[in-house]
């Protein structure tokens, strides 16, 4: 049976994919405020984790379940274009999905919870019969909350051994919501086969103009929202850095929405940097006040 080369098995996984949860379970482990000294070996699992391993799994699942979709948008992604033989995309899906529980486990029974929640999404979000992607608004939200809140969540959760302080917890999911919006503007690359294939995302259901307007909508409020809850914690500092980034994207937001399929991906490049740098700064803003 011919199976695929280690470079397609790795290009099934989508490398690039990892860099949002790795970075969302990394500003979990500054939120905590603990020192890092005596974790590093369950800090750099749950790095694996959130990665190479859940999300890797995650893009597994959907290039699996996506075959058909892929052999209109992406014809030379690793399972239309035949690099990847016969039922080979399905297996790895499988076998990601039991490696990744199994080093879930030395995290503890919160982080493990984490990566069953992140797993279960992974697949409700491609396979049938429940498909979260069909739909734009529940597949953005299952995405939204497996890139930003569960690896934050677990980061914090890996420092501290306990369930994380409110705070943590109420940022992590602000991020999470404002990255639904961050979906929409990725699902713009897709929208001609959406269509041919019955996916509702945002861009089909409502149009670009309108999908990119209520994008920028969902990916500034929960920064906005982050903003005052520093200012109500007297982290005014880091409250004005994260309000200067804001203000950065809505500039920029004024440019993506003069031609919403042709600068998402240039937003995606500049106001997502300025987003995921906030969630650094209210990372920062929480170990200050020692909030685990």
């Amino acid at each position: 049976m011919a199976h695929p080369s280690f470079r397609t098995f790795i290009e099934l996984l989508k490398p690039i994919t990892w860099f949002p949860p790795m970075w969302a379970y990394g500003c979990g482990v500054v939120s905590s405020g603990l020192p890092l000294s005596q974790r590093w070996l369950l800090i750099m699992i749950g790095v694996l984790l959130a990665g190479p391993m859940i999300c890797g799994t995650s893009q597994a699942v959907n290039d699996w379940f996506d075959r058909h979709v892929d052999a209109i948008n992406e014809p030379n992604r690793p399972i239309p274009s035949g690099r990847m033989p016969g039922e080979w995309g399905l297996y790895i899906a499988i076998g990601w999905s039991a490696l990744s529980l199994l080093l879930a486990v030395p995290l503890g029974p919160w982080g493990f919870i984490a990566a069953l929640i992140g797993l279960t999404l992974a697949w409700l979000y491609s396979a049938p019969p429940v498909r979260l992607k069909q739909n734009g608004w529940f597949g953005n939200a299952a995405v939204g909350l497996c890139y930003e809140g569960l690896p934050w969540f677990t980061g914090a959760v890996v420092m501290s051994g306990k369930m994380p302080d409110w705070r943590i917890v109420l940022l992590a999911m602000l991020y999470s919501a404002g990255a639904h919006g961050i979906m929409t503007l990725n699902d713009f690359k897709s929208i001609e086969g959406d269509k041919q294939t019955g996916i509702d995302s945002l861009p089909v259901q409502l149009g670009p103009e309108r999908a990119a307007r209520l994008a920028c909508v969902v990916m500034a409020l929960p920064q906005l929202a982050v903003v005052a809850l520093l200012l109500s914690w007297h982290h005014n500092a880091y409250a004005g850095a994260i309000g200067l980034f804001l203000t950065v994207q809505l500039v920029l937001m004024r440019t993506l929405l003069s031609n919403p399929r042709g600068r998402a991906p240039w937003y995606n490049a500049t106001g997502v940097t300025l987003y995921v740098l906030g969630m650094l700064t209210s990372a920062f803003a929480l170990a200050s006040a020692g909030s685990a």
